[in-house]
């Protein structure tokens, strides 16, 4: 049985799923960092023999990866990221609290050492990329972020833009996750995705000692 109802997303003949969001101006992006910025300053229309397109973004916009650098001194940069940590099995698992990802919820589901977690929250109840930032969204709570590390996983992923919540835990989170050598993939748009059990394609650009990369995210069901 086929896990996503969204014809929106990019299904391509192989089942694999587009959960990426699109990179585009005025796309929602944390009030701190750089807004994405996309102008195309050679244009075939006015007469120019190519098209060319000028980019100017944080690591951190749309759908990207940290990596333990960005809280962590010394630590992992983005282009020393083992691709194991991104590539194979992952579980999909739906959050029906509105504010935090909490230890009650997800103790029931017994995740195990080694696991790619995704969570499903209610940040996609519909797409979220295309909005203003919201100051309230759905992220780990701090015990909940603690727990994970204790459980072992290698992997977790968001349906928004922090694992942390804004002007709340996001640094504590942050600290905690990054510091166990856990990688962490934000921004992706779950939106109809079912949960339950993925292979995981996500593969973030390799900046050389950058703390973080925009990434390309897939899914196909099991």
């Amino acid at each position: 049985m086929t896990q996503t109802k969204n014809k929106n997303y990019q299904s391509l003949e192989t089942g694999w799923i587009d959960i990426s969001v699109p990179l585009s101006n005025g796309m929602a992006y944390w009030p701190t960092d750089p807004q994405v910025q996309i102008k195309c300053i050679h244009d075939m229309k006015d007469g120019d023999q190519d098209n060319l397109t000028h980019i100017s973004m944080c690591a951190h916009s749309g759908t990207h990866m940290d990596a333990p650098c960005h809280f962590r001194k010394s630590a992992k940069t983005i282009d020393k990221m083992p691709l194991s940590a991104t590539i194979g099995k992952a579980r999909v698992i739906e959050i029906t609290d509105k504010e935090f990802i909490t230890v009650e919820e997800i103790r029931p589901y017994r995740i195990r050492k080694g696991e790619r977690i995704l969570f499903k929250t209610t940040n996609s109840r519909s797409r979220w990329d295309n909005k203003p930032f919201m100051k309230k969204f759905v992220h780990l709570s701090t015990e909940a972020a603690t727990f994970l590390v204790e459980r072992g996983v290698q992997t977790i992923g968001i349906d928004y833009l922090s694992i942390g919540g804004y002007n709340g835990n996001v640094i504590e989170v942050h600290n905690t996750i990054l510091k166990a050598g856990i990688w962490v993939i934000e921004g992706i748009n779950l939106y109809k995705i079912l949960p339950g059990n993925y292979e995981l394609i996500c593969l973030p650009i390799k900046i050389s000692g950058a703390d973080g990369a925009p990434s390309r995210a897939l899914l196909r069901a099991i």
